[in-house]
């Protein structure tokens, strides 16, 4: 039989079957999902994913527990592993202090696969991904010895019964279903050459084929993963892509996952805490995702953390698991002080036999060929661990045989060839020179993998043995720092590398200590394998080690037994001694253990009887965890995980300060406050864009936002942010044109505490042209914090910034699936900051036909052909068309009020006339929450407005002025009065429809007397322009040039467009409007500014009126607009020929008696607000003594139309009437 030969072992795992179809756009499977998907709170929190991980995983989640399991490497799979050097540098990682006096070695990704710790005396080479340190290992699975559990380093419960692990070794090999290789299979050099030199060493009866975690046929596995045939690549130190090797990932992981435990990768765990309540513990971890490592300052300071309810299981290797211990006590969790100590090395040691006479072809090849392949990295093995050979157990050991990877076949003969310490054969004649010479010279010219050449004949070894276990982890300055004294007994390491230097000999070859041992005389060894560092206590006490024999943590030091419930230590750490032998059998077992004696004390069963049906790795696990309502919404809007072509990420720090409290609603009052108070805030928040063509696409343009926010006074610890919201420019709908980055995020305390963090960065016109104003505009996070669980309380206001430093970080942060992403957000961003920034320039928005615009489309939310932004507001009690004394029809509506009383006295009606080119709706507006219909019906009033012709009606279009509307305006108030039955009412009148009702008081066709009073909103007899009207009002010229080119009539809305309409809207970009917050791009809006000037401020209305304002106003004629001039020049009310006849003493005397509130916008810019000051006036010297009739407002903040259209003016207008009103009211009772 022959390994299965293929021409491509680097496929993707896909190409292997796998069963079922494959949904996913992914070449490999995920077992691992993105970190925003974390819960906060798991039954079982696994630390690390090696071969104690993936048993607590796998048998917690078989328990009925749900499972987390936190991973600091990346998940990677056949298919995926680095084959050469230049592919596996990125994935190396050096770390670590070689002296005590040196300074602190960092260099590669921390989530790298190749992992190489240096320290004092020993170094370590381990795998950080999920599988762990089985990705890479040679898979050998040799049980200890009995002499070795019977040390008295063991706990008792297992040096006094050896068979203890029996059973766990039996489970062990049920999942990792350990094989020797098939003697059918080809012959293997290395192999060979590893028995002729136990045969010369007298150790022939030692010598047999290990039993190893490799697959030699297409098969399942009994966790229910395809597994392929070993084609013998010998690459196992870097990672098998042929699919053979029976990882942890393969089994133990996919079988967790399958019953569905949550695996999450990049997740470095830094320490454990106990839960705030007591029960339970919160691991606190770093999230090496997003680009968030480049935030230096803040990486393991603000860390996320999740909660284990019940049980927290350390598996992340012995250095992994004793580094996150000492850091946990450094914290505040009180342990053993042996946490660190007695660590080994397992008594490694790595040296070679360079140059043999045998061919040992034990070099890697990703495609070896099928009749001559390397074989798997181990294979044979010399034990010599048994008592005839050793009488001491501690000097028993085995010798296996190894393969050089193929990404280091390149620079090993120069590597090897520089050692110092090399011990030639002893027989080294110069026939034997010449021929090692000749060997050499054709490595260096045909490669190492050429047949005689001497890396070709260089045979690896790997010693176990037992070292002098006294090896210490510390933490100096939060970094560990390694240091093993006496490390190999070294007395006993010169009696091994004799053996090796005399099995070497044997055949004819040089031998060479591992590179560390010989650079650094002798006193540097490296090990595969460290143990030991929370070691079982051989008394049962923390006097003597750091857990008990179940691997639950101890409380203390000295003789205290008392330990944390649920604190479990199942890795390597536990080990109190090297073992001699490949420790992942021991390792796997003792973890099996443990969780079978846990699960036993907590009443839980582990269902190991069920079978696992063949896995589909691309589907979904058979017993998922059932998603939480907000996990449903994030999947169903965003998706569980990122595309694999058009995602894109980065990170972000915003720092500043939050008052606590409810009592200031000013966000810079509350900022100052909180700085007083000393009260800094800081959120570290990672933002996911799954789909870059999906956010920019979404009308809420939102993405996934994960981190962490931090406040001494809400909590001492991170709170964590549980998949927010971060939404990029997304209309403010509460402003007529801005566009907001909104922060929406759930914020969850360890103690349980929940807060909603509401937060936006406001993008307007405030930034056009305005380098310092754009950068503060998206660097500044006005922020509120409530409380969702009472009622939306306010808990805390403040402010937010970036940093200039933290911006650079945040820049280096951008990553994802590719540039193209990247670029699209970035060029989305880019735009949409433009478009505001260059102001007059941007594109401009020309209305659809009134009434076309805005419609919700078939299919979207809301019902179909309604208006986008319209509110439900009551339909009128009736509408009637009027006509007027000289046969002009208008139209009145008529609206209840919402409450009536039978018996109660009604309220007097109120009349209300709209100014120019608009109707009803301004009374009425649709797209506000509290219009001024809804104001005054509310109050109890019954309700009139009549639309005059120079309003939104079909006689607009004919030629009219304000004079000609006085008999609509009469008209109205007759019917009025008929409805009523000639009882008085109240009149509310804006702009030229209170001009055209001055014109009938003026000249006595409106009697005084029908009216209880009036509210006259701002002109009404007296006319002042606001300064850009005096200038471009000047003069009758400009309509009488566009009447000439373009007809009587002025749109504001030009659907079927014009060369001169199109120039008209060109020019109008640079119409004077105000400050350059009230720069817009509509064009519905620069041409009313034209024809009246600026109507309103536009941060008064929200967005729907803005963008729909063509349903609110129309044009006008250019008779029209030419009184309008002729009034403002005049700055008086005119007759309709634009005479002046109408305002005189006599004229005026007919107002006697009748109160009248005259008000005016304070930033009107139509009319100087001052006209309403020149009625005031005359009104008061031409009636003496009646000056209590006559009242003046100004209402700050507002311009002309936005006193009725204001998206608050309910709260800062409408009363102002409602005051008036009731007063006259009471005047009319005689109460006043």
């Amino acid at each position: 039989m022959t390994p299965k030969s293929t021409s491509a072992q680097r496929q993707p795992y896909e190409t292997l079957p796998a069963g079922g179809s494959n949904s996913s756009k992914s070449r490999f499977p995920r077992l691992s999902r993105s970190v925003p998907m974390m819960r906060p709170e798991y039954d079982v929190v696994v630390v690390g994913s090696g071969y104690g991980g993936g048993v607590a995983a796998s048998r917690m989640a078989r328990a009925g527990k749900s499972v987390v399991v936190l991973e600091m490497g990346k998940e990677k799979w056949p298919g995926e592993y680095p084959s050469t050097l230049t592919e596996a540098l990125p994935e190396l990682h050096v770390s670590g202090n070689p002296s005590s006096s040196g300074k602190d070695i960092g260099t590669g990704k921390p989530t790298g696969l190749y992992n190489l710790v240096l320290g004092e005396g020993q170094n370590a080479f381990v795998a950080k991904g999920l599988g762990g340190t089985s990705l890479l290992n040679a898979n050998v699975f040799l049980e200890c010895d009995k002499r070795s559990l019977a040390l008295s380093s063991w706990p008792q419960e297992l040096r006094e019964d050896v068979d203890a692990l029996d059973e766990y070794y039996s489970r062990a090999a049920q999942m990792l279903q350990p094989s020797p290789y098939p003697s059918d299979y080809p012959p293997l050099q290395k192999l060979s050459v590893l028995e002729k030199q136990a045969k010369a060493l007298g150790y022939s009866e030692n010598f047999y084929r290990v039993p190893q975690t490799t697959f030699f046929t297409n098969e399942v596995n009994n966790a229910g993963v395809q597994m392929h045939a070993s084609t013998g690549s010998g690459q196992d130190c870097t990672g098998v892509n042929d699919g053979s090797k029976n990882s942890v990932l393969m089994n133990y992981l996919a079988d967790a996952w399958n019953w569905g435990a949550e695996i999450f990768c990049e997740c470095e765990v830094r320490y454990v805490k106990r839960d705030p309540s007591g029960k339970g513990y919160i691991v606190y971890y770093a999230w090496h995702g997003d680009g968030r490592e480049h935030f230096k300052d803040s990486f393991y300071n603000e860390l996320m953390w999740v909660r284990a309810r019940e049980l927290c299981f350390l598996g992340a290797g012995a250095l992994g698991t004793t580094e996150i211990l000492l850091r946990s006590r450094a914290h505040g969790l009180k342990m053993s002080p042996m946490v660190g100590q007695k660590l080994s090395g397992n008594g490694d040691v790595l040296s070679f036999g360079y140059n043999t006479d045998k061919i040992v072809n034990g070099v890697g090849r990703e495609n070896p060929p099928a009749s001559n392949p390397p074989g798997p990295t181990i294979t044979g093995v010399i034990d010599n661990r048994g008592p005839e050979t050793s009488p001491n157990v501690l000097d028993g050991y085995v010798i296996e045989e190894g393969a050089i990877p193929a990404a280091l076949a390149e620079v090993l003969q120069p590597l090897l060839e520089v050692l110092p310490g090399k011990q030639r054969p002893k027989q080294y004649g110069i026939k034997e020179r010449i021929r090692h010479g000749f060997s050499s010279t054709k490595t260096r010219f045909l490669g190492p993998y050429a047949e005689g050449s001497s890396v070709n004949r260089t045979q690896t070894y790997l010693i176990m043995s037992h070292d002098s276990n006294e090896g210490i982890l510390t933490l100096k300055g939060d970094k560990p720092h390694l240091e093993f004294l006496g490390v190999g007994r070294t007395e006993h390491v010169k009696v091994l590398n004799e053996v090796l230097a005399k099995a070497t000999s044997a055949v004819g070859g040089t031998f060479i200590n591992s590179p560390f041992y010989a650079a650094f005389n002798q006193q540097v060894e490296i090990t595969v394998h460290p143990l030991g560092g929370a070691i079982m206590s051989s008394d049962g006490t923390g006097a003597e080690g750091v857990t008990n024999h179940v691997g639950q943590v101890f409380k203390s030091g000295g003789e205290g037994r008392e330990v944390y419930e649920g604190l479990v230590c199942v890795d390597g750490a536990v080990i109190p001694t090297a073992l001699g032998v490949n420790p992942l059998a021991t390792i796997t077992a003792l973890a099996e253990r443990s969780v079978h004696l846990i699960a036993r004390q907590k009443g839980r069963d582990i269902d190991l009887a069920t079978r696992n049906e063949r896995l589909n790795l691309f589907g979904t696990p058979a017993r998922p965890l059932p998603l939480t309502p907000d996990m449903e919404g994030t999947v169903n809007t965003l998706g569980s995980e990122p595309s694999t072509d058009d995602s894109m990420h980065f990170t972000e720090i915003m720092d500043g300060h939050i008052y606590i409290g409810d009592d200031i609603e000013d966000f810079t009052v509350a900022e100052n406050a909180a700085k007083g108070a000393s009260s800094s805030a800081r959120f570290y928040l990672s933002v996911d864009a799954y789909n870059v063509e999906t956010l920019i696409k979404r009308s809420d343009h939102s993405s996934l936002a994960t981190g962490t926010f931090s406040c001494g006074a809400l909590s001492k610890d991170p709170l964590l942010v549980l998949r927010g919201e971060v939404q990029f420019f997304t209309p403010d709908l509460s402003v007529s044109n801005a566009e907001q980055l909104v922060y929406k995020l759930t914020l969850l305390s360890t103690d349980g505490q929940m807060y909603l963090l509401n937060g936006y960065k406001m993008v307007d016109n405030d930034i056009t042209f305005s380098v310092s104003n754009t950068w503060k505009a998206t660097t500044t996070l006005s922020v509120t914090i409530t409380k969702p669980d009472e009622d939306g309380r306010v808990v805390g206001r403040g402010k937010l910034y970036i940093s200039w430093r933290n911006f650079e970080s945040e820049l280096k942060s951008f990553g994802g699936s590719g540039l193209a992403p990247q670029a699209s957000f970035i060029g989305n961003f880019a735009r949409n900051l433009v478009d505001f920034f260059v102001g007059p320039f941007r594109k401009m928005e020309f209305a659809a036909a009134p009434g076309d615009s805005f419609l919700v489309p078939p299919g979207s939310d809301g019902k179909a052909g309604t208006r986008i932004g319209y509110l439900k507001k009551p339909e009128p009690l009736k509408t009637v068309v009027l006509k007027a004394r000289d046969g002009v029809e208008t139209t009145i509506r008529v609206w209840s009020p919402v409450d009536t009383v039978a018996g109660k006295e009604e309220k007097i009606p109120v009349l209300m006339v709209p100014g120019a080119s608009v109707d009803h709706q301004i009374f009425a507006m649709p797209t506000i929450p509290v219009n001024c219909v809804d104001y005054f019906t509310g109050l109890g009033y019954k309700v009139y407005i009549v639309t005059p012709r120079f309003g939104i009606t079909p006689t607009v279009k004919m030629s009219s002025t304000p004079a000609d509307a006085a008999l609509d305006v009469l008209a109205a108030m007759e019917f009025l009065r008929n409805e009523e039955g000639g009882r008085k009412f109240y009149a509310i009148v804006h702009c030229q429809g209170a001009v055209a009702t001055s014109v009938g008081m003026l000249n006595g066709s409106i009697p005084v007397s029908w009216m209880a009073g009036m509210s006259v909103s701002q002109v009404f007899f007296r006319h002042k322009f606001g300064k850009v009207n005096q200038v471009t009002g000047g003069t009758t010229v400009l309509p009488k040039v566009y009447r000439a080119i373009a007809g009587p009539w002025y749109p504001v809305v030009t659907p079927k467009y014009s060369v001169f309409q199109w120039l008209v809207d060109q020019i109008l970009r640079f119409y004077p409007v105000g400050p350059k917050e009230e720069i817009f791009n509509s064009a519905v809006c620069h041409r009313l500014s034209l024809l009246f000037g600026r109507l309103w401020r536009h941060e008064n209305l929200n967005r729907a009126t803005h963008n729909q304002m063509e349903n609110f106003i129309t044009g006008t004629h250019t008779d029209f607009i030419t009184n309008l001039l002729l009034m403002g020049e005049k700055e008086r009310v005119l007759d309709a020929q634009g005479k002046d006849t109408l305002l005189n003493d006599e004229n005026l005397g007919r107002f006697e008696g009748l109160p009248i509130l005259l008000f005016s916008g304070g930033s009107n810019v139509v009319y100087d607000p001052v006209t309403t000051s020149m009625c005031y006036d005359d009104l008061r010297e031409r009636f003496p003594g009646q000056e209590q009739l006559y009242r003046r407002s100004v209402i700050e903040g507002y311009g002309h139309l936005d006193n009725w259209m204001g998206k608050e003016a309910y709260k800062d207008v409408f009363p102002v009437l409602s005051e008036h009103l009731e007063w006259c009211v009471e005047r009319e009772a005689g109460r006043a």
